[in-house]
């Protein structure tokens, strides 16, 4: 599942699904672009998690679950918890990312 959150929300979802992966980007980060649809591709093959999109400028709430303080950030939450944090431009690390919750 792929969800674009367009309210500053994602407490209330972390809280609710048992596991999420997030993408923290901003319309102006170019690495952000390029990273989008290789998360989208990797919702679309893992239907057990929910992949969750999130615009960092407009989520400062959000922003904080995940200490984000560079763009992209992806972060894996289970049962609520932070898992994992990091920043990358690369496919093969968001692929890691997504088989450590799985």
């Amino acid at each position: 599942m792929l969800i674009e959150l367009n309210e500053d929300t994602l407490q209330d979802l972390v809280a609710k699904e048992e596991k999420v992966i997030v993408q923290f980007s901003a319309s102006w980060c170019g690495n952000c672009r390029i990273m989008k649809p290789k998360f989208k591709k990797l919702a679309s093959e893992n239907d057990d998690l929910t992949f969750v999109l999130v615009d960092a400028e407009n989520s400062p709430e959000s922003r904080k679950l995940a200490n984000v303080s560079n763009l992209p950030t992806f972060a894996t939450f289970v049962n609520g918890k932070l898992v994992n944090e990091t920043q990358t431009n690369k496919a093969e690390v968001l692929t890691e990312l997504v088989n450590e919750i799985k």
